[in-house]
């Protein structure tokens, strides 16, 4: 299996350089998941827009994406987003507490009260969008939210959802780097999904 998973090395475009040079910029390599979305540049734009959109609506903070993304990656079992958004939420919260999110154990991550609320949204929106109820949505709102963040917030689960998908289905591969970059308690959290590149 190669760099873009199950799929063939994209043809080399402006795009896929964009995409490519817009990697190597933030993390010093080319992630797995680029060479896979590198062969639909346009999808991934739109992809993009609608998650950042999805973001503002709902007001999220970089702390708060960290919690959403981490809970529901744990709960869909997706070890690509848990290692880099479980990483990320410990630069910000420590890497105990972002195991904990990654494991669904919010009372050991010793969270805020509406980042419970939220990351429960998460991962049942992850497990079963179907079982939802009027009293999850009260908790929410009782978080502080509006319809509008409401709506947002959930717009931006289904989004990190997506990607989720379409990266565990076409087979990239947690990068080495990824994986040799994060905490220790974050390493061991992750049970679930692919393994990293080696």
């Amino acid at each position: 299996m190669g760099g873009a998973g199950f799929l063939e090395e994209p043809q080399r475009s402006d795009d896929v350089e964009r995409m490519y040079a817009g990697d190597r910029e933030s993390d010093g390599y080319v992630m797995n998941l680029t060479r896979v979305w590198a062969h639909a540049p346009a999808v991934h734009d739109a992809w993009t827009a609608f998650a950042m959109a999805s973001a503002e609506a709902a007001g999220l903070t970089f702390r708060m994406k960290g919690v959403i993304v981490s809970a529901l990656a744990g709960a869909f079992g997706d070890s690509y987003c848990s290692y880099a958004w479980g990483s990320r939420l410990a630069l910000v919260a420590g890497p105990a507490t972002a195991a904990a999110v990654l494991l669904g154990d919010d009372a050991e991550a010793q969270l805020e009260p509406a980042e419970r609320v939220v990351a429960a949204w998460a991962r049942r929106v992850a497990r079963d969008p179907g079982s939802t109820t009027p009293a999850d949505v009260a908790a929410l709102r009782g978080a502080g939210l509006d319809d509008t963040e409401i709506v947002g917030l959930t717009a931006y689960i289904a989004s990190r959802i997506a990607f989720s998908t379409v990266n565990a289905a076409l087979g990239a591969t947690p990068d080495a780097e990824l994986h040799a970059s994060a905490p220790e308690a974050v390493r061991e959290a992750i049970t679930w999904g692919r393994l990293p590149a080696v």
